[in-house]
């Protein structure tokens, strides 16, 4: 099967075609309209002050991890469906860029520094630059691998490899002493960031959606019911990368004026 015509990227606008997996674009949608009512209670809470430790509260934790999850598996897929993966993952990086100079610039406490954008167009880079060489795992292997190591690296970001509470294998503090190395997911001490997606563990749950698709869309079925519609959601899902960039300003300016 012929892919990269078959599901539109983040950045595509033209109408579906009948080989187009608007499931996909459905997915992408439900994590989309809970990524605004999320950030726009986060708004309410954290950044005007109503309750400051609203987004630790465990289901809101899980909400977070719901929607951040959903964007990065899915993305994972569309790798495989995308043409222009280099171009768009250098476009991914320079949003992701443009988001961290306004939040610099006019919310000095809510900085991002390394948020879901510049993971997801560094995540679309390495993938592209090492597909020649990583597809040549099988997929059923890579996806079983890829979970694991995301699951085992879940913690590295407090000095360890393993399981909570478990620690299989401590990490040297050095790691976590170059500041550069934040981008692998050693937080230096200090480092504070509002939204914050490092390599680790986060590029093993990007190949996980990679080596998903691989491994399903081999069944004819799954092509099939891929190809289905969810009104709304799949128009909403195609036009992500938009709404994610006005939707925060937006929030803002609403709880300007109602707060």
């Amino acid at each position: 099967m012929k892919e990269g015509h078959e599901s539109k990227n983040e950045f595509s606008q033209n109408p579906p075609n009948k080989d187009w997996y608007n499931l996909i674009d459905g997915i992408r949608g439900v994590a989309l309209v809970n990524m605004v009512l999320y950030h726009f209670m986060y708004d309410i809470f954290v950044v005007y002050g109503r309750d400051t430790d609203w987004h630790l509260l465990p289901y809101a934790r899980a909400w977070q991890q719901f929607i951040c999850i959903t964007f990065i598996v899915v993305s994972g897929v569309s790798w495989n469906l995308g043409r222009r993966n280099l171009w768009r993952g250098i476009k991914l990086n320079l949003y992701g860029l443009c988001i961290t100079a306004v939040t610099l610039l006019f919310m000095p406490s809510e900085t991002i520094w390394f948020g879901i954008l510049n993971f997801l167009g560094c995540a679309v880079l390495l993938t592209t630059l090492s597909d020649r060489y990583i597809k040549r795992i099988p997929a059923w292997a890579g996806l079983l691998l890829s979970l694991l190591v995301f699951v085992l690296t879940r913690n590295i970001q407090d000095g360890y490899i393993g399981l909570s509470p478990v620690a299989i294998l401590p990490l040297p503090d050095f790691l976590y002493e170059i500041k550069i190395f934040t981008v692998l997911g050693f937080p230096f001490s200090g480092f504070s960031s509002s939204d914050y997606f490092p390599l680790f563990p986060w590029f093993f749950l990007f190949l996980t959606g990679y080596y998903g698709w691989k491994a399903l869309q081999t069944f004819t079925v799954v092509r099939t019911i891929c190809k289905r519609r969810i009104p709304l959601l799949s128009m909403l899902g195609r036009l992500s990368i938009w709404i994610y960039l006005v939707h925060q300003p937006l929030g803002i300016l609403v709880c300007e004026l109602i707060l």
